[in-house]
């Protein structure tokens, strides 16, 4: 892992992104890493784009500011690509990672030339697979650990197991679902 890793997330208010960076950061934390994971807040409503951040280090942090030239970016929901430019500072050292089920011709004339790596997952199959009904932010969270490497698919399984069941507590029986969601994502996403 490199020193430091700095992930942007987009969304849309509800989805499930802020969770999903606050669940990487604190499954990181849990593997021995330094952390940080906040939002960025602008009008919050249902389905207005949302932005929320990662740093990742083995060592400590002591950057506090946004991050303008992300590593990696996670886009999950797909019709931002037009309205948000999820691209921006993104280095090409590292990746992108969108949920959807779009050509790959689409999402390059889309992404404005992009020359990173370029990965998709179809969250909303594999949550409505795993959980019958669409929550995406769990298979993203796979699907960027996945990427990055950041921890072992094992390391992510074990800790979210034990967070859902803090997280879960009164409603026990979305856990399994939850893990299954991680489970498929970690086997579904995929390099274009």
């Amino acid at each position: 892992m490199n020193n430091l890793i700095e992930i942007r997330w987009h969304g849309r208010g509800g989805q499930g992104a802020k969770t999903a960076s606050l669940l990487l950061a604190d499954a990181a934390f849990n593997t021995g890493k330094y952390i940080q994971g906040f939002p960025e807040y602008g009008p919050e409503r249902m389905g207005a784009p949302i932005t929320a951040y990662n740093r990742i280090s083995d060592k400590p942090i002591t950057i506090h500011s946004n991050i303008y030239e992300p590593d990696y970016v996670v886009v999950v929901d797909d019709t931002l690509l037009e309205s948000v430019p999820v691209t921006a500072g993104l280095k090409t050292t590292g990746a992108i990672v969108i949920n959807t089920t779009k050509s790959p011709e689409y999402l390059k004339k889309v992404l404005n030339g992009y020359e990173g790596a370029i990965y998709t997952i179809d969250a909303r199959k594999v949550s409505e697979e795993a959980l019958g009904k669409y929550f995406p932010n769990t298979p993203m969270l796979a699907a960027i650990v996945k990427v990055t490497g950041i921890m072992t698919d094992e390391e992510l399984l074990a800790d979210m197991q034990n967070s859902f069941k803090h997280k879960f507590a009164k409603k026990p029986e979305v856990i399994d679902g939850n893990m299954k969601a991680l489970e498929l994502a970690l086997k579904e996403v995929k390099k274009i």
